[in-house]
Formats: structure tokens, sequence, C-alpha cells
């Protein structure tokens, strides 16, 4: 049998050919079609070999819909307007995008390929998250720019009861690193095989880890935030251990974030860049935009109860509408400088659980907004913003009442999509709110 050259492609083609020649060799005998489901969950089917080519060219791998309106445990929520009892749960089709086509770094001889969700009519479904921020890009493209992000991911690696399984916290620690193998060195390996990975570090929690991508265009960038945590997820089980991308899993520890490096693109030139000293007229539309909508859009990088534990001062995640220049309190910050090449904002207020399509569309529908509007950002802050600006949304709650208020993020992503996201976002709000809590039981039933 053939080998793959380099598992992680720089050319679409070069992997569409790969797979097509891996099929016909015998070296691919299983081809998983993955897609995503609104909270970013890997869904997809395991497909023989000799039975992927023609449907994947053909009309696609049907499933039920209900699979895309569903909450965190699985819950179908019928109350969505795209799909529901009502309408019967109808087929759509994964139709895989042969040019995301990867081996499985934990079983050779399967591949991956991640696919577009599309509707009786073939048109997109509006309850994919890929194709929203397909419609996002295509607008951003209408106005000149292509965008590129590079996304940061966080997350614990824990004993299976949850427990962390090394104590210490120091942050970029070669000395926790090792103490965290072989899982830690077994990730590594297996990201470099499935992902384009810049590198991985110990984080500020014990058993927190960062991983950070390679800079990509911004469905590519996705793409890759995707696989990653299937990965990651996939290593730590096979070493009896849980990586959990719970945002806040031990109230007395470090959170943990999916921060994206954005930058826009005009004529494969960078838009970015500095006039005497400051940002440029399009990084200003840009950064205006994050800040006018960022109550909006923290819904789609925050999309659980627990996801608003971060959001307090000192703690490395933000906590107000703020901005600044290479300030880590700043919800948004600004790493434009006279080297338009590296020049980039960053936005800080995703949450490690989000789903990286939501978050990187709702991100750039509002630098959308910013540009077409020709916004300009209030002068930047300086020093410690945990307690200047208005503050973030201070619960999922507050966070759904933003997102519906703002028509003009709801236009660029798309009204409908974006209300039946907080419809299955709400479903989380409803159950957590009819809880009991150890917390309340506590706090109250002798004093009350």
């Amino acid at each position: 049998m053939t080998t793959t050259a380099d598992p992680v492609l720089d050319n679409a083609d070069d992997a569409a050919a790969q797979l097509i020649s891996a099929l016909a060799d015998g070296s691919v005998t299983e081809v998983e079609i993955a897609w995503s489901d609104a909270f970013g969950h890997a869904a997809g089917k395991r497909i023989p070999a000799d039975r992927f080519l023609d449907r994947a060219r053909g009309i696609g791998f049907s499933f039920c819909e209900a699979a895309l309106g569903w909450n965190a445990e699985g819950t179908v929520i019928d109350s969505l307007e795209l799909t529901n009892w009502s309408g019967g749960y109808p087929d759509v089709y994964a139709v895989p995008d042969l040019s995301t086509f990867r081996r499985l770094p934990w079983r050779p001889s399967a591949g991956h390929v991640l696919c577009d969700i599309v509707s009786h009519d073939r048109s997109p479904s509006k309850l994919d998250p890929r194709a929203v921020l397909r419609r996002v890009l295509n607008r951003l493209a209408g106005l000149g720019y292509t965008a590129k992000v590079g996304v940061e991911l966080e997350f614990y690696l824990l004993d299976p009861d949850g427990s962390p399984f090394q104590q210490d916290i120091h942050a970029y620690s070669l000395e926790n690193a090792n103490a965290l193998d072989p899982v830690l060195g077994d990730l590594h390996d297996t990201l470099t095989r499935f992902v384009p990975l810049e590198g991985v570090q110990t984080e500020y929690g014990p058993g927190q880890v960062e991983t950070n991508l390679v800079y990509a265009d911004a469905l590519q960038a996705a793409d890759d935030s995707a696989r990653l945590k299937y990965a990651a997820k996939e290593v730590a089980r096979r070493h009896g251990k849980v990586a959990s991308f719970m945002p806040k899993p031990f109230a007395d520890q470090s959170g943990s974030s999916a921060h994206l490096h954005i930058s826009l693109w005009r004529d494969g030139r960078p838009a970015f860049g500095t006039n005497d000293g400051h940002e440029n007229d399009t990084a200003q539309h840009a950064i205006a935009g994050l800040l006018n909508h960022l109550p909006a859009i923290t819904l789609f990088g925050a999309h659980s109860v627990n996801a608003y534990r971060r959001f307090e001062p000192d703690s490395f995640a933000p906590a107000t509408v703020t901005w600044s220049r290479d300030n880590r309190s700043a919800a948004v910050r600004s790493l434009v400088s006279g080297s338009a090449e590296e020049s980039r904002i960053e936005l800080r207020t995703g949450a490690s659980d989000a789903n990286p399509y939501w978050l990187v569309a709702s991100a750039l529908a509002a630098i959308v907004a910013g540009l077409e509007a020709g916004d300009r950002p209030p002068d930047r802050g300086d020093g410690n913003l945990y307690e200047r600006g208005a503050p973030l949304p201070e619960s999922l709650g507050a966070a759904l009442a933003e997102t519906l208020r703002d028509d003009v993020i709801g236009e660029i992503l798309g009204t409908d999509s974006v209300l039946d996201f907080t419809l299955i976002a709400r479903s989380e709000w409803v159950e957590y709110s009819r809880q009991v809590t150890d917390w309340e039981r506590r706090r109250y039933l002798a004093t009350s």
C-alpha cells in the first residue's frame, strides 16, 4: 500500500487527489464524513471506501435534520423555526468537501472529510454552521476583502472523574508539560499529523493546555479548530483521560478561552496597518464594528451557562467592552503595527466550548458591520481596563437578549439562522434556571 505525503496539505486539489488515489489503491478503507452541530460537537458517519465516491459526487449522505437542532445534551428543541415536528424532521444531506481530506492519525486506514449540509432543494442548510460562515465570507468578499484567522484554543486534561491529574499551574512550563506526558506528547504528535499546529504549551490551570493553530483563511481556520477539538478528545480518551473544553471547570482556577487573531486582506495584500502611529481606516472600522456589536456577538462565542463564569476581573479573560493596544485586560486587543503582514486584531471573548464556525462568523459579521457603516472606535484604553467600559453580558440570559436586539448582526449572519441558534441556547438557560443548586441550599435552607 502507498502512504500519503504530508497529511496536512496546503493545496486543496492535492488533498482531493490524494483521497481519490488512496481509495483506489486500498490504503483508505473507510471515510469519516463530518459536520458540526450548533454547539460544535463532532458529528458524522463512517462510510466504507467502496460506497464513498458515488454518493460524495452525487446527492451526498442523508441524515435527520433534527441533528442540527439539539442542545448540549442532545435534546431536540422542537420550538425551532427551521426544523420541527410540524415539518416532520426531514433528511438533509452531508456533501463532502474533498479538499478537506485528512487521514485520521489514530486510524491510518481511515480518512476524515468535512461536509457542507444541503436541503432537498440543494440549497445550503441555514442550520449548518459552516454555511453561516460561508455567508459572512461572501458578504466580506463583496466589500473587496478576505479574512485570515489564527485560533488559540485552551482546554483541561483531566482524570475521568473530572479532577486534575497534575496540580502545578505555571504557564509556559516545560516541567509541567513533561508531567502531562505521555498524553501531552501524543497530543502534539497527533495534532501535527491532522491540523497545521503552531504549538502546544501549558496554561495557567492544573492540567490546562493551550494549542495554537497556524494562521489560515477564515474557513480553514474554523475547519482546523473543529478538527483540533475532535482529535484532542480522542487522544485523551485513548490515555484514559478527558480533554475538557468546559470554559470554567474550577471556580478557583483559570478559565479556558478561544481567542481569534483576525486580519483582513485586499488583492492579496494586508489591509490593516498604521497611519502616523495609529490604526489605519480599515483597522479602525473593524475595531469599531467589533466594539459596537460585541454584546450581541458574545453569545456565539459563549453559548453555555458556564462560559460566563470567565468574565471576571484579573482573570486574563475580558470583563468589559474595551479595546487597547497589546493589552490583555481588553476584550479587543489591537496588534496592528508598522508591519502590515503581522498586523491583526485579537478578539478575546470566545470560550473554549464555542462552535468555531459561529465564533469566526460572528466576529467577521461585526467587522463587516463596521466596514459598511464606516464607524470609528472611541479612544483606545490604557492600563487596567477591567473596571472601565460597559460590562460584557453577565449571563447567558443577558447575552441572548443582546443578540436578539441587534438586527444588523442578525441580517449579516442570517436572521433565521440566528433565531434558531438563540432558541437552542435558550434551552440551556431555561434548564439551568430550573435547577436548585447546592449553593442555594447551603445559603438559604436554614436562613430563609
